[in-house]
């Protein structure tokens, strides 16, 4: 057998020789956690400055614009600067009557949104213009008792994740990812999640990215042994009291190893994010309509600051790798290697072992 010139014993489903991940099954402990964002299929999404307007504006029902306009986030968010962009989103299965009584946003998307919508041969998309053609039920479910969720772009040249507001809605570019702790964030972020992906993953584009996707790459990732283990009870989020881990959280068996991965986790993000957004170049700002409705704040640029302020994103940091970034990644990758029990792991491990080693772990649960 030959691949790619080369003498082999077998050839995999994905073309590959050697290691067989395509042996990795999904995982039931990951289900129901990862999901793509909202499909919109229509120009529900809108300018900050316009949705700020809205927020003023009274309805005849005397409930606000902000239950149906919310800040929005789409993959370029991520991996670029923040667009504000924000989008009209009439829920799930809100009725016409309903929709209505928010004048503005239902204007709006009568006459801009409507005529793309109408006439075409999907049911959904005919007969409930208002409403988003995969409105994501299943997210909306999960994510209703937490303040903050990971996200990560579906196609990007790097995997990286950040911390996203509950109150912002993901779009279809994005996967989103239902916890709430920094022990999922450092393992996500590791540098054993990013090779298991990356041979997971499909690939998309003139430029062949990757793409992320939620039931080859997340559930079937095996992480440590102890984080399946549920914490003690945490403090309330949004919905009130909950038996799920959250930033202060760490599953019991992975104890002062969970401590470090979750220390590891909580620098990565907070250097990253200084760096992003420097203080001496950005003030948050947020209006009264925004507080009130629980909007997160937004970055904008401080006079004079403008320019570089836009060379200030998460793929032109990767692109560069700073020294002080890679040691906060070698520092995490050693927290996480600590859950997993890898006492031999080092920077220099090959990649080829680390997959191994993952590989047998899911299938001693898959």
């Amino acid at each position: 057998t030959v691949l790619n010139g080369n003498a082999v014993e077998s050839i995999h489903a994905d073309l590959t020789s050697g290691l067989n991940l395509t042996a990795a099954k999904r995982l039931t402990e990951n289900a129901g956690i990862a999901f793509i964002g909202t499909q919109k299929n229509g120009a529900f999404d809108i300018a900050g400055e316009i949705a700020r307007e809205w927020l003023k504006q009274p309805n005849p029902n005397g409930k606000p614009n902000s239950e149906v306009v919310r800040p929005w986030c789409n993959g370029m968010d991520i991996t670029r600067r923040p667009s504000d962009t924000w989008i009209v989103d009439f829920g799930v299965n809100m009725p016409k009557e309903q929709a209505a009584l928010y004048e503005l946003p239902f204007q709006y998307a009568q006459e801009t949104i409507k005529p793309d919508r109408t006439g075409t041969r999907e049911k959904h998309t005919n007969e409930k213009w208002w409403i988003h053609q995969r409105a994501r039920p299943d997210l909306r479910e999960a994510l209703k008792n937490h303040q903050r969720f990971i996200i990560t772009p579906r196609v990007s040249k790097y995997r990286l994740f950040v911390w996203m507001d509950c109150a912002v809605l993901p779009d279809s570019a994005t996967v989103a990812i239902a916890r709430d702790d920094d022990i999922t964030f450092g393992i996500l972020h590791s540098r054993f999640h990013e090779l298991w992906s990356l041979q997971l993953c499909t690939w998309l584009g003139v430029g062949n990215d990757p793409r992320y996707t939620p039931t080859t790459t997340f559930e079937t990732f095996p992480f440590p042994s102890g984080y399946y283990e549920k914490p003690p009870l945490t403090p309330p989020s949004k919905g009130g009291e909950q038996d799920s881990r959250c930033a202060t959280g760490i599953p019991p068996l992975l104890g002062k190893e969970g401590a470090g991965v979750v220390l590891a986790a909580q620098e990565l993000n907070a250097i990253r994010n200084n760096w992003l957004n420097p203080p001496q170049w950005v003030n948050w700002v947020q209006t009264p309509e925004e507080i009130e409705a629980g909007f997160p704040a937004r970055p904008v640029a401080k006079a004079g600051h403008e320019v570089e302020l836009k060379k200030r994103t998460l793929t032109n940091l990767y692109n560069q790798r700073p020294q002080w970034l890679t040691s906060i990644h070698q520092k995490l990758d050693a927290a996480v290697a600590a859950a997993y029990g890898w006492t031999d792991y080092s920077p220099a491990m090959p990649d080829e072992e680390i997959l191994r080693r993952l590989l047998e772990l899911n299938q001693q649960r898959g």
